[in-house]
């Protein structure tokens, strides 16, 4: 059978060709090579911190686990040459090794079947020279006749000793039979030692509780008893990652856990199991990462946010600088700011994102601009992204007083990030800025000489463009923000300061179905004369404000959002004393701005408040504005609103800059965009190719119409949903859905679905395999899943569950175009 069309896929600036993405890996849970690598790149933020500078063995499942594996150590002769490889010297011969330094090098590991990652528990530094360990490994296998439960009692008799000695440790349940325990180590042990010492303890333990324990491997004195494999910190020896996937019938996982969990009933987790915790506790190993390492907590996480040494800087009542409350959410953004500084010495801020921060270096004598010119770099305290656009004067007697102007801003490619020792990135600033409008490729080099652990080394690289004789010459005046949209026509509509007042009740508004967009391509935009602004994720809807109420109709027209969202009716106050009919977006905003779905599900339990984003203006005191062009609207829109309220806000647009929205939809991760053409009228409740939208993440809505049982931990719950669209005047099944869930959208899943029981199929058409188990409901419930592609059977290929839709009507549901 032909293998399906190749897709590709850019992490980290690396464009990856991914191949052969439905081919089944796990026959028993139907787990694919698509879900294996989709798995491995949601991983990659915790996987990547406890794997870089190790050399990566990998164990590889051409054909999926049941059929033949291999383990290979050597780079295999395709691995791209950005990957890193290291040198080590075997009895036999030197195998070189590629290093899991990244998130684009796990990936093209996943593309090549490398189901299994095993490393040691050194690492080799920025220069190629190995290490002495930085962990303490100890491997607990069951022998014969023994179980979890054992291991669970091992792990507990092990904690205490380590304790004891002042070693924190981390259990992992290793994916196969037994567990992991991890403790960290300060580097001055060699592998040897490292080695003898849990030789100590096994042997220690093996004698305290010899029906227990066995420090021997060998198979005739392990029945019935755990072996405490100390053998695992031979420098020689490898230990199969955390996080990854195992070999074995199913898709478990080498899972780090709490100690919380460490009792009888403990069991092996799958990916799904690890994402959604992942989602909620973090990462549990961290702790045995060094501070810089380690990437945001989850909720559970004690670890104070990176932005606590910015804020016990600042007062907020008394600086203009950003100063947000809450901690960072991770994030995978590049972008870039250069700011001069006009403190008590004039230097430049030289800023870099990176895990939902700007990481931030002081530059005293300015950002060099030849090749081989090197300026001290001093690492300061991380920065929020909001200070990215920050430019003003801090006042006199506060932390880092004097004037900030932004030199140079935009986007950096990152070519190599060693926490704590190296950075090598490619930065694409401003047409007119700083950098003179090329890109630049600079090395931070951490010097890392006696008290000095702050400096760094900047430097340009030979092989950037060279700059103006000047080495330093004065900075440009930061560029302006692009236009929001053309001037309006002569016969725009009046000025909402201008508008009569008349007093219309809510009653007296009209309530038009929302304008819909049609998906389109890029290559559809060229040529054009297009306005362009983002596509947000969040649910639609038509506000209607008049005499100090609020009604905000779904695009159903059965809910009334404003009740949903109480803190929307702030429209009220910002409008005063119009009345007007609003087209917009009902969002949650995560840390860097962006509209976050998954948030806004959640905003009933109070974790982030809504916002509504208005992007069009329908009508106005009395006046339809219906058929007037798009930036007559746009134009009355921002009159009527002029400036923003805690939860209401009037986005800014691209303006008809198509490149710099395109470049900056990808680059700060964006839902898509939507394309609007200047003259467009507003067509209610039609899809028009006067707005076009392009999608960076494909969604679908989906009716439900089922479910079928899991396995594992979800035996007996929920281990997918069942989906359809109407295709014409009929239900017409599209697959189902059984990764996206936590623990709470599950048990918010079983909750919603158990009065809609029935004992028929609302469908027919729904393949023999998936029926077979199908538990069926009444098709009165929207949800959307994210998915990779259509099939030619006319399914979805890896649809992740996203989220309820309670503002669609069922019968409206159809495939998305």
């Amino acid at each position: 059978m032909a293998s399906p069309a190749a897709s590709e896929l850019t992490i980290d600036g690396r464009r990856l060709r991914l191949t052969n993405l439905d081919k089944v890996m796990y026959p028993a849970t139907g787990t694919t090579k698509g879900d294996v690598i989709e798995y491995y790149r949601s991983v990659a933020g915790v996987f990547v911190p406890h794997a870089a500078g190790r050399p990566a063995t990998r164990k590889r499942w051409v054909h999926g686990v049941g059929g033949p594996a291999f383990f290979s150590k050597n780079a295999d002769s395709g691995t791209p040459d950005w990957v890193r490889r290291v040198s080590i010297q075997h009895s036999r011969d030197r195998a070189h090794y590629p290093v899991v330094d990244d998130a684009a090098t796990l990936v093209f590991l996943a593309q090549l079947a490398a189901l299994e990652i095993h490393v040691p528990q050194w690492r080799f530094d920025a220069d190629g020279v190995p290490q002495h360990p930085d962990r303490l490994v100890l491997d607990l296998d069951p022998g014969e006749g023994a179980g979890m439960a054992e291991c669970v009692e091992l792990a507990l008799l092990v904690k205490e000793i380590l304790d004891g000695v002042g070693l924190v440790s981390v259990p992992v349940t290793s994916g196969s039979k037994g567990l992991h325990l991890y403790a960290g180590l300060d580097g001055h042990l060699t592998s040897a030692e490292a080695s003898d010492l849990a030789r100590q303890l096994a042997v220690g333990l093996e004698r305290s509780h010899p029906g227990l324990v066995v420090s021997d491997m060998k198979k005739d004195l392990r029945s019935g008893k755990v072996l405490l494999d100390w053998s695992q910190n031979n420098g020689a020896k490898t230990t199969v990652a955390p996080y990854s996937l195992r070999g074995r019938e199913r898709p478990w996982v080498a899972a780090p856990r709490t100690w919380d969990e460490i009792a009888p009933g403990l069991a092996q987790l799958t990916y799904p199991e690890v994402l959604a915790r992942l989602a909620t506790i973090g990462d549990p190993l961290a702790v045995l990462l060094p501070a810089g390492q380690r990437v945001a907590a989850g909720p559970a996480g004690e670890e104070p946010d990176r932005l606590a040494p910015y804020r016990a800087k600042r007062d907020a009542a008394r600086t203009p600088e950003p100063v947000p409350a809450a901690a960072p959410a991770p994030g995978g953004g590049h972008s870039f700011v250069i700011q001069e500084h006009h403190a008590r010495r004039l230097h430049h801020d030289f800023r870099l994102e990176r895990d939902g921060v700007l990481v931030s270096w002081a530059v005293p004598k300015l950002t060099p601009l030849a090749p081989k010119v090197t300026r001290l770099a001093v690492q300061t305290e991380d920065h929020p992204l909001e200070y990215g656009t920050f430019a003003g004067t801090i006042p006199a007697g506060e932390y880092g007083a004097g004037e900030v102007t932004i030199w140079d801003a935009g986007t950096y490619e990152p070519e190599k990030w060693r926490e704590g020792r190296e950075i090598v990135v490619t930065l694409h600033g401003r047409p007119d800025g700083g950098l003179g409008g090329v890109p630049r490729r600079y090395v931070l080099v951490h010097t890392g000489r006696g008290d000095a652990e702050k400096n760094w080394l900047l430097q340009l690289l030979a092989d950037a463009p060279a700059a103006d004789p000047a080495p330093d010459p004065p900075a440009p005046e930061p560029a302006p923000d692009p236009p929001a949209a053309d001037a309006p026509a002569p016969d725009a509509p009046a000025r909402a300061s201008e508008a009569p007042r008349p007093r219309p009740t809510l009653a007296d508004l009209p309530d038009p179905a929302p304008m819909l967009a049609t998906l389109a391509t890029e290559a559809e935009l060229r040529g054009d004369d297009w306005h362009f602004e983002v596509k947000w994720d969040g649910y639609r809807g038509i506000a209607a404000v008049a005499g100090g109420e609020v009604r905000i109709g779904s695009r159903s027209k059965k809910l009334d959002l404003a009740r949903t969202y109480p803190e929307l009716r702030e429209l009220a106050t910002l409008v005063g004393d119009h009345a007007a009919v609003l087209d917009g977006e009902i969002v949650a905003l995560d840390p860097d701005g962006r509209s976050n779905f998954e948030l806004l599900q959640n905003h009933a339990r109070g974790e982030a408040p809504a916002h509504y984003l208005a992007f069009d203006l329908l009508w106005l005191d009395g006046t339809s504005l219906l058929d007037r062009p798009y930036v007559e609207r746009r134009r009355a829109l921002e009159e009527l609103l002029p400036h923003n309220g805690s939860h209401v806000h009037v986005p800014t647009t691209f303006g008809t800059d198509r490149e710099l929205a395109l470049r900056a939809s990808r680059e700060l991760e964006l839902e898509g965009l939507i394309a609007k053409r200047p003259e467009g009228r507003y067509a209610p409740g039609r899809r028009s190719r006067t707005w076009l939208k392009i999608k960076n993440v494909r969604h679908q809505e989906a009716v439900v119409v089922g479910w079928s049982a899991g396995e594992g931990n979800r035996a007996g719950r929920i281990g997918s949903l069942l989906l359809a669209v109407n295709e014409d005047g009929r239900l017409v099944y599209i697959g189902r859905a059984g990764s996206g869930f936590g623990a709470r959208s599950l048990a918010d899943a079983e909750r919603r679905l158990a009065p809609l029981a029935r004992d028929t199929p609302p469908l027919t058409g729904v393949p023999r395999a998936d029926a077979r188990d199908a538990h069926w409901v009444e098709p009165v419930l929207v949800g959307e899943v994210s998915y990779g592609e259509w099939t030619s059977a006319g399914t979805l290929r890896h649809p992740v569950w996203r989220g309820w839709r309670p503002d669609a009507d069922p019968a409206a549901v159809t495939r998305e175009r």
